[in-house]
């Protein structure tokens, strides 16, 4: 049986959690509204201030989507209750990071300076010229959007220059040596 599977997800107070017939699950807490549609076959219900997540049988498909079922659900409550927090740096001579409006602006050694817009719930913070915080309350929306970010220059292994995140260990390499 799935170990996270199994595990029952607690709502806390303030937060409102709304199953439908269709396997639509609502969450509304104090930061906000998430709504996911959950797989087919998957048996959700509320129990007090629990959800229980259930599987109809023991086949390899409901077995590899109870524990992904229960995670999905257990990460939309902890997102409108604290909200989630990527963090990246940047690295290099000359490569900063500024805000403006909803505009970030990176100045990563090309030619020309990189601009990307916030998406809808997603919001980025610039600490100092090389710090960006990436901010929202869907764990999923949040991820991709510091990959986003990350993929406009990713971290090189000879001088560690480019845009990681905090908590990334960059293998270095050694350059050449000459004669």
């Amino acid at each position: 049986m799935s170990r996270i599977g199994k595990l029952p997800v607690a709502i806390p107070a303030g937060v409102e959690v709304k199953i439908s017939d269709t396997n639509v699950v609502t969450v509304k807490g104090p930061k906000g509204t998430l709504e996911k549609q959950m797989p087919d076959g998957i048996t959700i219900k509320q129990e007090g201030a629990e959800i229980i997540v259930t599987r109809p049988n023991d086949l390899k498909k409901f077995r590899s989507l109870h524990g992904l079922t229960r995670a999905l659900i257990h990460n939309m409550v902890v997102g409108v209750t604290e909200g989630y927090e990527k963090t990246l740096e940047i690295n290099g001579v000359g490569y900063r990071a500024a805000k403006q409006g909803k505009k970030l602006n990176l100045t990563l050694g090309y030619s020309h300076p990189v601009e990307m817009e916030d998406p809808e719930g997603i919001e980025t913070v610039v600490e100092g010229t090389n710090v960006i915080k990436v901010r929202g309350i869907d764990k999923e929306k949040v991820g991709q959007f510091a990959a986003e970010i990350r993929f406009k220059r990713p971290p090189e292994p000879y001088k560690g220059k480019g845009i990681k995140y905090a908590d990334e260990v960059i293998r270095r390499k050694e350059g050449k040596t000459g004669k």
